[in-house]
């Protein structure tokens, strides 16, 4: 006779209602985890010289001759832009690289069998999105921002903003690779639409010296309010305020888990 389900120790998989699988969901957090740390050197310290590399060409470049951007030095401007921009494309590259792997390689049965619901997938793969993207941000800060003397005006509000950047961007990176059939169509997505519209969000200059219909496009652009919004945190000025930033920025970010959720409750173009 077949065992009762009450029977069964939670955390072996059974499904209750109201109830998460907790083994399950803490065993993907380390595995997407744990899948970027044994690389380190290409997930977290190749970025951080990345960010750097930019901070020298513009200091050498451009440098004191920009002269003053929003009250703050140009190279304490585009500093949190820049730490932003580099969370975005890793917490994207993170969660998109991780499903497509799994497609092309044939395993992706390995994560849908398991008992675990479409939140706890989801779930899973954004907080190993936010891991590298913390790290990252991390790495940044720690190095990059004492070098130019820039501290955090509001920590609360940088952290808060690089969470809900990561977040958002391993959404769009699961959606992505949901869609996407071989990794040269992530390519694609990666070089025609997310460094493109990061690096177009503010990064480098304030939107208040754009013209007035490029100004008001890119308020529509979520990246924008994230990067605004770290900046804000490091140095406390922002081309918008805050409050709204984060606004947007949750909207969108609970629009894009609440369609990758959807597309994994029905097997969107995974199960086929």
């Amino acid at each position: 006779m077949a065992k009762a389900a009450e029977d069964i120790p939670r955390g072996m998989g059974v499904r209750r209602f109201g109830a998460v699988n907790w083994l399950g969901l803490r065993t993907l957090i380390a595995r997407e985890t744990a899948r970027f740390l044994t690389v380190w050197t290409q997930t977290v310290l190749a970025p951080l010289i990345t960010a750097g590399l930019f901070m020298v060409i513009f200091a050498l470049a451009i440098g004191p001759q920009r002269g003053e951007v929003m009250g703050v030095s140009f190279l304490h401007f585009i500093a949190p832009g820049i730490l932003m921009m580099t969370v975005i494309q890793n917490a994207f590259a993170n969660t998109s690289s991780s499903l497509m792997i799994a497609k092309v390689q044939g395993n992706i049965v390995d994560t849908l069998m398991p008992p675990l619901s479409a939140g706890e997938l989801v779930t899973g793969y954004i907080t190993g999105g936010i891991v590298r993207g913390v790290l990252v941000a991390l790495s940044v800060s720690v190095v990059i921002f004492p070098i130019l003397g820039i501290g955090l005006a509001h920590p609360v509000w940088a952290l808060v903003f690089v969470v809900l950047g990561s977040a958002f961007m391993g959404a769009l990176g699961l959606l992505a690779a949901i869609i996407a059939q071989k990794f040269d169509q992530i390519a694609a997505i990666t070089n025609f639409i997310i460094v493109p519209l990061s690096f177009l969000s503010g990064t480098f200059y304030s939107v208040q010296a754009l013209p007035d219909w490029m100004n008001t496009l890119s308020h529509w652009n979520p990246m924008f309010y994230l990067i605004d919004g770290v900046r804000y945190g490091s140095l406390g000025v922002s081309d918008s305020a805050p409050v709204l930033g984060l606004a947007v920025a949750g909207g969108a970010t609970l629009a894009v888990l609440a369609l990758a959720w959807w597309w994994f409750r029905t097997g969107y173009r995974l199960k086929s």
